[in-house]
């Protein structure tokens, strides 16, 4: 099910190449290669002349190979020069490129990449090694490209690749509506799911976020988060790589964030909500500033307001902090800037309102419909509501996908047509409110469904947060839809996770005493508390509730809190 209107010819490696005219010797990509020492990093430097080139030359070498538009190539290599390098070479060769989360673990990785039936991967020596055991699963995979040392899988270097081609321009004829790339959803509802992207796609959300952020050529971006770095290249923007395992943010050493940052007087940065609650206590607890940033961005799961006070602090007076809303199918959907969330909607999420992602932007359309947790043939099956009343979001606009190209029994659960235009259910369930902003209440496969009404995740959650000792909380039900039996996991501080359990009693007895206080909770009764959430493998701020269910189900047959 999908509906594909013509497209301009329009290609994001386009806009790369213009500006690499017009600013050749601005530094495009900077990487750290380590320490002296002293403790001062060393970096590997490309300017857009050279990126410019270097990925025609990739491209180039790509065609010779025999990589053709519509060529399915898996890209698996590490955040830095030759990773902006190799997207924007794929981009010129109209080869489709498939991007994984290689955190999301060995059994999902594998799973997602058989399923996009790749011609062939762009990969570190490790992956080229699980790949050439297990050949196949991967039948059709036939160009092999190693981005380091070369062992006994065949294909050529990625040094090679830069042999054989050449750096003189090429002239694209790929663009608008033909494939681009293929980017897995994070799975927090079920089994990771390949969108396919068009260039069209990236080319608006180029134009959407730099339009609506004021982003301007020669800013210089802290990019933690390595697909929106991505876009830096088409819109002047130097990207300096943090020294960061980017599949695990909440684990990033704010010292060495904050070090890179400083040493290229960084303008911006994209970074999940974990990363930026390890940053915001650092630069609290240590009395550190962070005076170069202008713009900070942060998405993947709401932003405690806690999070968005700490760096507020650590920002210069004319700071910003904006928290773009989407999903991997449709971004950027809204947005909201954090002195809107302090000063006006975080004392309503605090009691139950849910959390307030803000306005659409301006290329998208919205509606709340009526939750139907099956299809809807056409537009005339949903029930639209009105302002207030929860329901599911659905979105339309040039930045949102029209397909899912693996489980593509997905299309027709998460895809409405309306005549020519196309409606992408967000799976999310909230409300709007009547300036027209969007209160997020959770993800509608997580509500949970009791004997006396349904309960919504974020509004439950967010008063049981405002206590002092709880990091984070996740409501899950237990038993069937109907007839749940409501229970809140509980992530307490570090610090504070009770050592005793007396300790622990007490907690839950504050906690049950919150419940009791807030009509929407009064009937939640079962507190159990966990050191550590499972959280999705793209932001670590995603709860993944569905591992937390038969978690909680066991802990209560046991009767052990």
């Amino acid at each position: 099910m999908s509906i594909v209107t013509p497209a301009r010819m329009v290609n994001v490696a386009q806009r790369m190449s213009a500006y690499a005219r017009q600013a050749p010797d601005q530094l495009a990509v900077v990487q750290p290669v380590g320490r002296n020492a002293a403790g001062k990093y060393g970096y590997r430097k490309i300017t857009y002349r050279e990126l410019d080139e270097e990925s025609n030359r990739l491209a180039s070498g790509l065609t010779r190979l025999g990589v053709q538009p519509g060529t399915r190539l898996v890209l698996l290599v590490k955040p830095g020069i030759d990773f902006v390098c190799l997207v924007f070479a794929l981009l010129k060769n109209g080869a489709v490129t498939v991007l994984v989360d290689p955190g999301m673990g060995r059994k999902n990785l594998l799973r997602c990449l058989a399923e996009t039936q790749p011609e062939g991967f762009i990969a570190v020596p490790p992956v080229h090694a699980v790949r050439s055991l297990l050949r196949r699963r991967f039948p059709k995979s036939r160009f092999h490209v190693t981005a380091g040392r070369r062992w006994f899988w065949g294909g050529v270097t990625l040094n090679q690749l830069r042999r054989i081609g050449s750096a003189a321009p090429l002239e694209m004829t790929h663009g608008g509506a033909d494939p681009a790339a293929i980017i897995f959803t994070t799975g927090s509802t079920g089994v990771p799911k390949g969108v396919l992207y068009r260039h069209s796609h990236f080319d608006q959300q180029v134009t959407e976020i730099q339009q609506r952020y004021g982003i301007e050529a020669g800013a210089v971006d802290l990019a933690a988060f390595p697909l929106f770095g991505l876009f830096n290249s088409g819109m002047g923007v130097t990207t300096v790589v943090p020294d960061m395992d980017a599949t695990r943010p909440a684990s990033a050493d704010p010292e060495k964030f904050i070090a890179v940052a400083n040493d290229w007087n960084a303008t911006q940065s994209f970074a999940s909500p974990a990363l930026w609650y390890q940053v915001g206590r650092y630069c609290q607890r240590q009395g550190v500033r962070m005076p170069t940033f202008r713009k900070l961005f942060s998405a993947g799961a709401p932003v405690p307001g806690h999070v968005l006070a700490r760096l507020k602090a650590a920002l210069p007076a004319d700071g910003e902090i904006h928290t773009p809303y989407g999903a991997t199918e449709a971004l950027p959907v809204a947005t909201i800037e954090a002195s809107e969330v302090l000063d006006q909607t975080q004392a309503q999420t605090d009691e139950g309102s849910g959390v307030c992602v803000g306005r659409r932007f301006p290329g998208i359309q919205w509606r709340v419909i009526e939750i139907v947790d099956g299809p809807l043939a056409s537009f005339q099956d949903a029930q639209i509501l009105e302002p207030g009343q929860i329901g599911e979001l659905i979105v339309s606009g040039p930045v949102v996908t029209d397909q899912y190209v693996t489980r593509r029994e997905a299309n027709a659960l998460s895809k409405i047509v309306a005549g020519q235009q196309l409606w992408h259910r967000m799976g999310d369930v909230g409300y709007l409110d009547s300036a027209e902003r969007f209160w997020f209440c959770g993800r509608m496969a997580h509500r949970v469904r009791t004997p006396t009404g349904t309960l919504f995740t974020i509004p439950c959650e967010a008063v049981f947060n405002t206590h002092p000792a709880v990091y984070r909380s996740a409501l899950v039900g237990v038993g069937a839809a109907g007839r749940q039996r409501p229970v809140l996991v509980v992530e307490p501080v570090a610090e504070h996770f009770p050592t005793t359990p007396q300790d622990r009693r007490d907690l839950v007895a504050q906690l049950r005493q919150i419940a009791e206080q807030h009509p929407h909770t009064a009937q939640i009764d079962d507190f159990l508390l966990r050191r550590s959430l499972p959280v999705d493998i793209r932001h670590n701020a995603k709860i993944f509730r569905e591992k937390l269910r038969p978690w909680a189900a066991t802990r209560l047959e046991r009767g052990r809190g």
